[in-house]
């Protein structure tokens, strides 16, 4: 996914500094994704809400009960090129966090999280309940999750259907490894897949 992302940044640089766009109907595979992906107006329309901070979110805003709704995904640069060209490559980090959140079991009635006024949550990830404290710094939209056996750092994001808590991969499968240890689920191990490297990219769950 790594080189996926960079061909496609390299292939809009391409782009830009011949001032043109190729629409030719041989276009396949990856550069065919990214005409498709450029062209399109549902794609274009969602490039801002694929990058953390640029739609902030206030610590009123999280208050709530948020519950699972699918992947999230969202990368840490604002460069436009970037933003434009990982549309491409959210989609299929995406798709591949839902089967893998499928296998797992993930669904609205086992994942979600409460925020209170008072700086408190509690919440619930695959059926294993957590619970602590929070501060959200929204300036940067870092959240911290501070349990009795786990504390997290993470962000947060606007999404079309409500927000996204993101997390570094490798931070989100020290999560989910240390709630499957308390609940017995051993499948969580499955999300070691996805702990891989993604530079400048986070995720995590899109709740609603």
């Amino acid at each position: 996914m790594k080189k996926l992302f960079i061909l496609v940044v390299g292939f809009c640089m391409f782009l830009v500094s011949c001032g043109t766009m190729a629409t030719s109907g041989s276009s396949t595979g990856i550069l065919g994704e990214v005409l498709g992906a450029m062209t399109n107006g549902e794609t274009i329309g969602n490039v801002l809400t694929s990058v953390i901070g640029l739609d902030k979110l206030s610590a009123r805003d999280l208050v709530g009960t948020w519950h699972y709704h699918g992947p999230g995904c969202a990368f840490t640069s604002n460069n436009l090129l970037a933003k434009a060209g990982g549309e491409v490559a959210a989609t299929e980090i995406k798709n591949k966090l839902k089967d893998t959140y499928n296998h797992l079991g993930f669904n609205k009635s086992n994942t979600y999280i409460t925020f209170n006024e008072n700086g408190t949550f509690s919440a619930k990830i695959d059926g294993t309940k957590w619970n602590g404290n929070y501060t959200f710094n929204a300036k940067t939209q870092q959240i911290h999750l501070q349990g009795l056996l786990l504390s997290i750092n993470g962000y947060t994001k606007r999404s079309s259907n409500g927000i996204c808590i993101l997390f570094e991969s490798k931070k989100l499968l020290t999560l989910l490894q240390t709630l499957a240890a308390i609940s017995g689920n051993s499948t969580a191990i499955t999300i070691g897949d996805i702990s891989k490297n993604y530079d400048g990219v986070r995720i995590g769950f899109e709740m609603k």
